[in-house]
């Protein structure tokens, strides 16, 4: 936890609004993620893992524009996994990168990004066999399922399986399916 805080510290010096939102958002995660890991001991997750995970998952969201939650940034707010995960990338930590880069939704393709007229991140346009930036591990799969319950919009709320398959339809069916899935397997 105390290399997770640094870091966000280091991102963000000042106590300012988004670092309170960014720190307060990633508890939630957080909180949630390790009940699984308490309800789901046949799972073997790594605690540690999925603890540094949830709070580093949305570290890049201060390079993008989204005004609502104190972001002022240049990039489309789809970016911020991917620009997270090069943040933790130069900071030598590939393996917490990736919760960054495929927490999404439940994950984006690129043709996503493509429909939007966003620029497809560098992950997917140099490894043409990864057409979608996706959970793999199941600790990742377990962050992401977390941080689908709360959004940045109105942390003082958390929303029902029912309430966040219906947020996740603008990424369409495949996503809620996946959610709906997790749900099943985490819950």
């Amino acid at each position: 936890m105390e290399k997770a805080l640094s870091l966000i510290h280091k991102f963000y010096p000042d106590d300012t609004d988004l670092r309170q939102l960014l720190l307060l958002h990633s508890r939630q995660v957080m909180e949630k993620a390790l009940t699984v890991c308490e309800k789901h001991p046949e799972l073997s997750l790594d605690r540690t893992l999925v603890l540094e995970g949830a709070m580093l998952h949305d570290i890049g969201i201060f390079l993008c524009d989204a005004p609502g939650i104190h972001c002022h940034g240049p990039h489309h707010y789809l970016l911020h996994g991917t620009l997270g995960g090069q943040l933790l990338r130069a900071e030598n930590m590939p393996q917490l990168a990736q919760f960054c880069e495929r927490h999404t939704g439940t994950g984006l393709q690129a043709e996503q990004f493509q429909r939007l007229n966003i620029p497809i991140p560098e992950l997917l346009r140099n490894d043409k066999s990864q057409m979608a930036l996706t959970p793999q591990t199941l600790e990742e799969k377990v962050v992401c399922y977390a941080d689908k319950f709360f959004s940045k919009s109105h942390p003082e709320r958390e929303r029902t399986v029912t309430q966040t398959a219906e947020s996740l339809r603008k990424f369409g069916e495949t996503c809620v399916d996946t959610f709906l899935h997790w749900a099943t397997l985490f819950e």
